[in-house]
């Protein structure tokens, strides 16, 4: 299947790329983001059985600026580096170096302390630790000494007894994979990701921006959020919405997203550069998607990260469910975030992660497709924004016909 260069124009936005022939609905929706979802500038790709189908970017690279995104424009993608950093563990099971119902304590003996001394790692990784908080938030520069924040998570006592229930640990999810890989490897997760996955498979992907790549990447922002009449933005309807308990300081949503203090600044080159797994990685669209691609089966003759087994493991249900944080039901894998109705994927088996207000990547084992979407505009919500959706969409439309 060949894919035809393309080049558009909507409105003052050029968009530009290639899309293979039967994918154009992929590209119809990404430029209906930008005339009627508020989109300022985007990328988005998508693979098809290890072949690369859409690959297209358009608008400004910063999200208050006029200068182009161009072919190798990166973002940071917020909670969407939760989906690569989750390959690491499984990568580590896979090579017979990390036993997922030992004891995390096992490899990391400091973490036993306050009633974590039965934690598993697949407790762990499934966000069911019971450590979405802090007693005391951290400031930036704690939050990326190594020491200093693996030490505070390990001394937290747990907000529920481990196992017992589920709440997504939006920014703990850094530090508790930070210092079960550095006590494993001895290596951080930001260089393992480097030497054993972006590398060889020559991914514009980082957890840990180097220097030399800072001036790819776009300056985020907030955006309008603006929704086409009927346009099929997900509506969940908690019991308590997740405005009101961001209101209130004591309840766990707004403890888990506040546990680094003073707020940091996302376009701050020292946070871009601080190997935060759950939320600073930076990455284009089009290294999302082979990223995911590469986890199904071989491509362009890399071999393949995800052994069957390890395969059957990322897309194994462990949490489902009313989630502690999120106030809405969640589904988890280890580490990934399954289909479900908070994340809309492209089907049953798909295991991936969104970020918070856009960012989007994921595999889908069943009809080989592996997606990525990386946006400036930043909206409010927390799993399912409806710009990725409508992607997500136009990609089951082609499948569905194919």
């Amino acid at each position: 299947m060949g894919a035809g260069r393309t080049k558009g124009r909507v409105g003052q936005v050029d968009v530009q790329g290639t899309v293979a022939a039967g994918w154009e609905p992929v590209r119809d929706a990404f430029l209906r983001n930008f005339e009627q979802r508020g989109e300022h500038g985007a990328a988005v790709a998508v693979h098809r059985d290890g072949v690369k189908v859409v690959d297209l970017w358009a608008g400004s690279r910063d999200v208050d600026g006029t200068a182009p995104w161009t072919e190798s424009t990166a973002q940071v993608v917020r909670s969407a580096t939760k989906g690569v950093a989750a390959a690491v563990p499984l990568l580590l099971h896979q090579r017979g170096l990390l036993d997922l119902d030992a004891p995390v304590a096992t490899y990391w003996p400091e973490f036993k302390a306050a009633g974590k001394d039965r934690v598993t790692v697949r407790q762990l990784l499934a966000h069911r630790a019971g450590v979405p908080v802090l007693d005391r938030p951290l400031t930036l520069a704690e939050a990326i000494d190594l020491p200093t924040a693996t030490g505070a998570i390990a001394a937290q006592a747990p907000v529920w007894e481990p196992g017992t229930a589920h709440g997504y640990h939006a920014h703990t999810f850094s530090w508790l994979l930070s210092g079960l890989v550095h006590r494993v490897t001895g290596r951080t997760i930001g260089r393992w990701v480097a030497e054993e996955i972006t590398g060889p498979l020559g991914l514009d992907l980082w957890i840990g921006l180097p220097d030399a790549e800072a001036h790819r990447v776009g300056r985020l922002g907030p955006v309008e959020e603006i929704d086409p009449p009927g346009g099929g933005a997900l509506k969940l309807r908690p019991k308590r919405s997740v405005s009101e308990a961001y209101k209130d300081p004591d309840s766990l949503t707004r403890r888990a997203f506040g546990v680094i203090e003073p707020k940091p600044d996302e376009n701050d080159p020292v946070y871009r550069a601080a190997e935060l797994p759950g939320s600073a990685g930076v990455a284009t669209a089009r290294a999302l998607a082979r990223f995911y691609a590469a986890t199904l089966g071989r491509v362009d003759g890399a071999e393949r990260l995800f052994a069957p087994a390890t395969l059957t493991l990322a897309r194994t249900e462990e949490s489902a469910g009313a989630d502690r944080v999120l106030l809405v039901g969640t589904r988890f894998g280890l580490g990934h975030m399954l289909h479900g109705p908070a994340s809309p994927l492209l089907g049953p088996s798909s295991f991936g992660h969104p970020g918070r207000g856009g960012s989007l990547g994921f595999a889908d084992p069943e009809s080989g497709i592996a997606f990525g979407y990386v946006t400036n505009g930043m909206r409010k919500t927390v799993t399912a924004d409806p710009r990725a959706q409508a992607l997500v969409r136009a990609v089951r439309s082609v499948v569905d016909l194919t």
